[in-house]
């Protein structure tokens, strides 16, 4: 199995594994507050216009010509369902919808697709990053940048049963897979570098 295979494996078990009972379990979708920056997936039945993918918009408001009169913010999403109902309700009667609510991370360092990632809610770390295609050959899922909020933790989401793999991410979050360390470029090379540096300064004093 080639290495990257198997990391990608080893992240993904690592994430079943702390979902276990007794691990930390990843936020509910219906517990999950929106706020700017965030998606929202609409499904209107029969109604196609008015469904898709809208950001909340820093205002608190829907990205959509006709949802901009809904304020979100702050909205968990069970009373967001029941505010676009309403909504709609004045438009066609008794209108049926779905709604699922998407957060931006963005996924980073040594990974094969990094960039800005939309998930559902409920998503953890360590899918996050097998979604950004998972650990390049030089990345090491033992050593992971978790900044939130303004404020940076190290992960690892090779131990298993650390419940880190199954930590659930955040909108705003942003997860960056450390660099596989190489003893020669990084102990020996430099090393090598002070003793050839320290031998030149010996052969021109004699």
């Amino acid at each position: 199995m080639r290495p990257q295979i198997r990391q990608l494996v080893r992240v993904l078990f690592a994430s079943l594994v702390a979902l276990l009972p007794g691990q930390a379990a990843a936020q509910a979708p219906e517990d999950a507050q929106l706020g700017p920056g965030d998606v929202v997936r609409i499904t209107v039945w029969r109604k196609p216009e008015l469904s898709g993918e809208f950001t909340i918009l820093p205002n608190g408001s829907i990205g959509h010509p006709l949802y901009q009169a809904v304020n979100v913010r702050g909205l968990a999403v069970p009373a967001l369902s029941s505010r676009l109902r309403e909504f709609l309700a004045t438009y066609e009667q008794n209108p049926q919808l779905i709604v699922e609510p998407l957060l931006r991370v963005a996924v980073g360092g040594q990974v094969r697709s990094p960039g800005v990632i939309t998930v559902a809610v409920g998503t953890t770390i360590g899918q996050a990053v097998a979604f950004a295609g998972g650990a390049t050959e030089q990345g090491n899922i033992s050593n992971v940048r978790l900044v939130r909020d303004g404020r940076d933790q190290r992960i690892d989401l090779a131990r298993v049963g650390s419940g880190a793999a199954a930590v659930p991410v955040r909108s705003g979050d942003e997860v960056y897979v450390g660099r596989r360390g190489n003893v020669f470029r990084d102990v020996i090379g430099p090393f090598a570098s002070v003793l050839g540096a320290a031998a030149a300064i010996l052969s021109a004093t004699r």
